[in-house]
């Protein structure tokens, strides 16, 4: 039995099937566990296999979902914490470090404020390839690290999924990280909540827009992918059948999207050069 209502969140997808689900039936084949991370909320999914995979409507692997009191903005002082806790996050997913680069990949629609996660994201990232290969110095303890940012296949015609595979096989990258805005299905998750997976995305699965997967299987090698959920299904609100083709975002979506993004970057920065600090990343992303 698969769920219905659509989000990108494994932990709400979850919360929809045992809501859906007959009294009795079982979740089979998925593991989960709440607990709290440098004092935020965290859930942890983990889908073991096709059963676990049918029900939730998830590709196997481990997801995890971490809560926030709000899209913190960078002067917040919970600010530091929150990415510390999404950078151990990602040390959970990402491979050992070796010399090859990591392909940080911004996914999404940059003229679209719900859809511009990714863009927003990639402005404060450190990207260091170059750098490493010049061998420049100060910069010995960096990992090395690319940045794609793709469009969407409306403004660039090509699918994300095969420009990244050609950069893949350029530069043979250890893994992909993808960073995309999600769909959700709860209102007080908009913004406010930040998933890390280890089995890739397809973008726009979440809104029935889906494109091709970037998975280890369609890219050769391992994809993480971070996202924050920025819109939701309008008729989870209302059973009105004309909402069915709407999605609805917070009225504060423009600054809320900003803030995350800087969020999101700030953590991608920790999880892939060990030793540097929240401050020091001010200090070069300005």
């Amino acid at each position: 039995m698969g769920i219905t209502g659509r989000t990108d969140l494994a932990s709400e997808a979850r919360n929809l099937w045992l809501r859906d689900a007959e009294r009795g039936s079982p979740l089979r084949g998925v593991r989960a566990e709440n607990t709290r991370l440098r004092g935020l909320p965290l859930c942890a999914v983990e889908i073991l296999n096709g059963e676990g995979a049918e029900a939730l409507g998830k590709a196997p692997g481990r997801y995890y979902t971490l809560a926030l009191p709000s899209p913190l903005s960078r002067s917040d002082a919970r600010f530091s914490d929150a990415a510390a806790a999404l950078a151990e996050l990602l040390g959970r997913c990402l491979p050992a470090r070796s010399e090859a680069p990591v392909l940080i990949a911004a996914l999404g629609n940059p003229d679209v404020t719900p859809d511009a996660l990714g863009s927003l994201t990639a402005g404060s990232l450190l990207v260091t390839r170059h750098l490493k290969e010049r061998g420049t110095p100060g910069f010995e303890a960096f990992s090395s690290t690319l940045l794609c940012r793709t469009g969407v296949l409306g403004t660039t015609g090509v699918e994300s999924a095969v420009q990244i595979r050609a950069l893949c096989a350029a530069v043979r990258p250890r893994c992909v990280l993808a960073i995309d805005a999600l769909a959700g299905s709860e209102l007080s998750g908009l913004c406010r909540s930040v998933q890390v997976c280890s089995s890739g995305i397809a973008p726009g699965s979440g809104v029935g827009n889906d494109r091709e997967a970037l998975n280890e299987s369609s890219l050769g090698v391992p994809v993480i992918a971070v996202g924050v959920p920025t819109v939701m299904d309008a008729s989870a609100l209302s059973k009105r059948e004309e909402l069915s083709d709407l999605f609805v975002t917070p009225r504060f979506i423009d600054s809320a999207v900003r803030s995350v993004a800087r969020l999101l970057a700030y953590g991608i920065n920790l999880a892939l050069h060990p030793g540097i600090s929240v401050e020091d990343i001010d200090l070069l992303v300005g």
